[in-house]
């Protein structure tokens, strides 16, 4: 995929962004260019022939930023892609922070963000320092223009008096507002190209041309046909991911397929979707299609809203699809029901709830075609068998199925079974004949029944008890009907509306921005170089002023003194440019590293409560106005200010008269910027708080484009989708509209000023001022008026602006989890040297508001054991692995280990002493051997070998470039089984002396399993393994197993103690999984 989706998110929250704001200032360059024509005419009128000299210099300054345009958009271009990258990396960090905490990979990864920080920073300060010596050279060109005419003037024999001087000089400073505004347009620009060539290379890639999908119709003989079909996720590539496919499929028909991890499974289901690119053969594909990823895809909102997707409620099939899913009893214990908010890709759903949620929102849809990707992996046997009996068998008796299983318990009662090995379906026959004739699938029988421990239990008793689950399961689900639950209050959900800042927050967000790094000294270096700047352009006018009539100076000395006073103010202006870069690039240093602090010291509750969205348009659109638009901002709404406080100044101490209607006007305009101020505030907060709803849903739309796509619910979400745009662009639309408002009111308070002066300098006796100063008077009151406007739209830009600051500040105090190490208490370097694990009436809750998870748990864990923990889904196994990693804290109790409570020591020190293999698999972007060991602490020989162990080899060795292969985002390019083999290697390369397998051979086959427990039990000979298991097989050579229920201990003993005893919940759950075994006569 060239474009991930931390490249997509960027191009709809900053590039649209970008390109929205360019009208505005496309408007600004006619509008300048007419102005400019227009002074010309009145430069030629003032000072004759000597204006084509104003005219070379313009068109001089316009040519010399040719090339620093062509540099900023340069650099424009490579900053956008470091950020792109910086996005893409923070965003994969974000989705899998929980993974890197597990791992103790915090601090490399957050490194590795700051690594990319710099390349952005780099072209930030690239870009900003080409913008800044722009602006220098359009700042100072009324002085160049000026001079040059002047001189000019000299050359000429122009005389030199007070009405044509300052009539060029009012002219000049009536357009120099306009001009300086210039290298902003030229920004501006710059940006919204760059912006749209992204997006047109985007808008440019290859589109998936899936086929054709035909409405079913009853009599329809085959709903599936493929023919010797071929397909490839990489269509350059020699060798296709799919060769010669050979697939009928009738009306109702229920097809397995199997096969080895990697073996193309999963690709085959999507290439029924029409999801992967064909290169040869023809499909057809007619009826409704739903859809089960195998690693499920849950969209934030309400159970409810997850399962109806975009569907009318129907009340009946509502609740038959809740019991059908074994949903019911789930959702009673939920605090409101299915009105309960789901977090962020189902944070607060175990692994086999969101697979329920899943199972539910297909069901409902009433489909003609279920294409299941392995969903039973995830859930407990007992579930499994009761889903099966119940989805598969019953309510989908009339559908087509294509169940993607490595449970080989089902695949009696399927109709055909594939067995696909490399990409080939090498067989296709019922299960009898499969078993009959096709050695593969004998091994891959016998290996289901090596993985089962105990043999004797299946028994005729067995087969009877399985009669009597299978009862007693349709009673459960029939018996119970859920009831409709009450509507529950926003403040008690997991995901709460988002908060922003109300009201006038003062002077807090300058004083946030100034204090950082330094901030205030670069601004002060700033403002001060400005005032000089101003007080050289005044100084410049008053010895014209007071000069031009006076005989005794003579034209040179005259022209002499005026241009060297306007070069030494240019120098100050130089520096005022440069002072913004550093400005700029410290501050946005400083904010980012707190953030970006932040954000890896939140405790998980953070990241489970918090939509990503939120998230990512901080640290894109929101970082984006913080470093390239908040310190220019910020110093031309001082120097805009200081400009129009100047001009009324000297207006006022000319003609002191004008100090009776100047003084309202200031009350009158302090008054009219508060009160615009308190809409245009509220407006752009609601405009950022509205852009973080849309990054969230593109984010989530992204990641479950295949679903999408399998339902046909494009146009569903096209419409969302724009439906947030216009929530988004609406308040800023407005803000554009109140800043017109209030320009219009200041333009006329600026003009009555002006005529009130004018009039005074009329109606005064002769000789009260003299020409000199009435000119230098007018010429400072004709630009009053743009400049207090210009002033004011600096000021209000900048107090929008600030909003982002706001924003990120909201995220830079986060809760942090307790200290990564606690210098005096750390364990020694070979802690744990036993591997004991002591737990001490553990309780464990989420939230403070919440009931408890864990309530109690009491045990000990022996060096050396292994330890299997199982219980029906929902029981806490999970949540116990997480309280011995301290992903929660304890409400109550303790966890020690060898001795150490590991509450009293640092959160690295305990982690990254802990070996995990997580029930989510997740690889990061990048190569093989990244991904295996991304702190590069190990050998590529040593790498080689773990591939080796857990069945990697080949399928690496097969790849041109091995171990430097690519890994795509999210490992896209990987089946699930081999991404969770590489973390089945990430542990045996780091052999701590705990391992946790949290349901680590789910997502693999009965052959592969077995290898791999074989594996485990070789490597980890001496190591504490600790395993929590569905599959109850996994646990049966454990010295001890932990049965949980509701957060208890039931029962914890050796499990042929367990399975002796009566009663035993263990031997209970053991049992279930062979009364389906003996019912399916295995």
């Amino acid at each position: 995929m060239k474009h991930s989706s931390g490249n997509i998110m960027n191009y709809v929250i900053v590039d649209a962004y970008r390109i929205g704001e360019s009208p505005y200032w496309f408007h600004q360059t006619w509008t300048t260019s007419v102005q400019l024509c227009i002074s010309l005419a009145i430069l030629y009128n003032a000072v004759g022939a000597a204006m084509i000299s104003s005219l070379v210099v313009i068109v001089l300054t316009v040519l010399s930023n040719v090339p620093l345009a062509r540099l900023q958009h340069k650099s424009k271009s490579k900053l956008m892609e470091a950020q792109d990258v910086r996005l893409k990396a923070m965003s994969e960090s974000l989705v899998h922070m929980k993974v890197l905490k597990l791992y103790a990979w915090e601090s490399h990864f957050k490194k590795v963000i700051e690594g990319l920080r710099k390349v952005e920073y780099k072209w930030l300060s690239a870009f900003q320092l080409r913008r800044a010596y722009n602006i220098f050279m359009f700042w100072s060109s009324p002085v160049l223009v000026s001079a040059a005419t002047f001189l000019t003037c000299y050359l000429l024999k122009i005389p030199l008096d007070a009405s044509n001087v300052f009539t060029f000089v009012a002219t000049l400073r009536l357009v120099q507002e306009p001009i300086r505004l210039v290298p902003e347009v030229i920004a501006v620009v710059i940006q919204a190209k760059v912006a749209f060539t992204r997006i047109s290379k985007f808008l440019d890639a290859p589109e998936l041309n899936g086929q054709v999908r035909k409405k079913y119709f009853v009599g329809i003989d085959y709903p599936i046909e493929m023919n010797l079909c071929s397909f490839s996720w990489d269509e350059h590539t020699s060798k296709p991911t799919l060769k010669n496919i050979n697939l009928i499929v009738k009306g109702g028909e229920k097809i397995a397929i199997c096969g080895e991890v990697g073996s193309g499974k999963s690709t085959l289901l999507a290439a029924v979707l029409g999801e992967v690119p064909k290169t040869e053969g023809m499909i057809q594909v007619c009826g409704k299609i739903a859809y089960i990823s195998q690693n499920a895809w849950i969209q934030s909102g309400t159970v409810r809203d997850n399962i109806l997707f975009g569907s009318s409620m129907d009340e009946e099939r509502y609740h038959n699809t809740l019991m059908r899913c074994s949903l019911v009893k789930d959702l009673e214990m939920f605090p409101y029901g299915d009105c309960t908010q789901i977090g962020e890709r189902g944070v607060n759903l175990s692994g086999g709830q969101k697979q329920r949620v899943q199972l539910a929102r297909a069901l409902y849809q009433n489909a003609d075609i279920y294409l299941l990707d392995d969903p039973f992996s995830a859930v407990d046997v007992h579930t499994a068998t009761s889903l099966f009996n119940e989805y598969v068998m019953s309510a989908l008796s009339d559908k087509i199925v294509l169940l993607v299983t490595h449970q080989v318990d089902f695949l009696p009662v399927f109709d055909s079974i594939l067995l696909m090995s490399d990409g080939e379906v090498i067989l296709s026959a019922p299960y009898q004949d499969l078993l009959a004739d096709c050695e593969e699938y004998k091994d891959l029988v016998n290996a289901h029944k090596d993985t089962m421990g105990i043999s004797d239990l299946n028994n005729n008793s067995d087969s009877q008890r399985a009669k009597e689950v299978s009862i007693k399961e349709t009673v459960g689900i029939h018996g119970s009907r859920y009831t409709e639950s009450v509507k529950p209050s926003q403040e008690n959900q997991l995901i709460r509306k988002e908060e922003r800042e109300t009201g006038d927050a003062g002077v807090k967000p300058y004083m946030l921005y100034l204090r950082q790094n330094k901030g205030f000294l670069y601004f002060s270096f700033c403002a001060i170089s400005h005032i000089i700047f101003i007080a050289g352009q005044i100084s410049q006018n008053s010895w014209m002023a007071a000069n031009v009539q006076n005989p005794d100076v003579s034209t040179l000395k005259l022209i002499y003194v005026y241009i060297i006073i306007g070069v030494c103010t240019m120098l100050f202006l130089l520096s005022r440019s440069l002072g913004i870069v550093v400005l700029g690039i410290q501050t946005s240093r400083s904010l980012f590293s707190q953030l970006l602090n932040s954000f890896f010291r939140a405790p998980m509750s953070f990241f489970d409560s918090t939509p990503l969205g939120r998230v990512l348009s901080r640290v894109s659109s929101d970082l984006s106005i913080v470093d390239l638009d908040i310190p220019f901002a910020f110093v031309f709404s001082l120097s805009t200010s200081l400009n129009a406080y100047s001009n009324l100044g000297v207006l006022v101490v000319i003609t002191w008269q004008a100090l009776f209607v100047s003084v309202p006007m200031i009350v009158l305009r302090i008054w009219l910027q508060r009160y615009y101020l308190a809409s245009a505030r509220e407006l752009m907060r609601i405009n950022g708080t509205t852009k973080s709803a849309l990054s969230n849903h593109l984010g989530e739309s992204i990641s479950g484009a295949t679903t999408i796509r399998a339902f046909e619910n494009e146009d569903r979400f096209f419409a969302k989708n724009l439906d947030l745009i216009d929530k988004n662009a609406s308040p800023y639309f407005y803000n554009f509209a109140a800043t017109e408002w209030l320009i219009q009111r200041l333009e006329i308070m600026s003009a009555t000023v002006l005529s009130f002066s004018a009039f005074v300098m009329a109606i005064s006796p002769q000789g009260t001022f003299s020409p000199g100063f009435v000119g230098m008077a007018l010429s400072y009151g004709l630009s009053l008026n743009i400049s207090f406007v210009f002033s004011i739209q600096c000021q209000c830009n900048l107090a929008n602006q600030l909003i982002s600051v706001e924003r990120v500040n909201q995220y830079m105090d986060l809760q942090s989890e307790a200290a990564e190490a606690v210098e005096e208490n750390r364990p020694l370097p070979d802690w744990p040297q036993d591997g004991n694990v002591e737990i001490r009436n553990l309780k464990i809750r989420y939230r403070e508001d919440t009931p408890l998870v864990l309530r109690g748990i009491s045990c000990k864990f022996e060096g050396g054991d292994k330890i299997g923990i199982v219980g029906r889904t929902g029981s806490g196994k999970t949540t116990l692995i997480g309280a011995l990693f301290r992903l929660v804290e304890p409400a109550e109790g303790k966890i020690i280990i060898d001795s150490v409570d590991i509450s009293t020591i640092g959160l690295h020190d305990l982690r990254s002493c802990l070996g995990i293999i997580p029930q989510d698999p997740t690889l990061f972007q990048g190569t093989v051997r990244y991904n295996l060991d991304p702190l590069g602490q190990f050998s590529d020989q040593q790498i080689w070998e773990v591939l080796d162990k857990c069945q990697l080899l080949e399928v690496v060795q097969e790849k041109e470039q091995g171990l430097d292969s690519h890994v795509l985002e999210d490992g896209s390019n990987w089946s699930m089984g081999q991404r969770q083999l590489f973390c089945l290697g990430r542990a045996l390369l780091r052999r701590c002396r705990i391992l946790v397998l949290d349901e680590a051979t789910a997502s693999i086959d009965n052959s592969t399993d077995a290898i791999l427990q074989k594996t485990i039990r070789t490597e980890f000979t001496y190591c504490t393994v600790v395993t929590v298991a569905h599959r109850i097989p996994t646990v049966m050579d454990c010295d001890m197993v932990l049965t949980m229920s509701d957060g208890k201990v039931v029962e914890f003993d050796k499990p042929t103690k367990l399975m002796e005893t009566e009663g035993s919940l263990f031997r209970e759950l053991v049992k279930e999984y062979w009364s389906y075994t003996a019912n399916t006569n295995f």
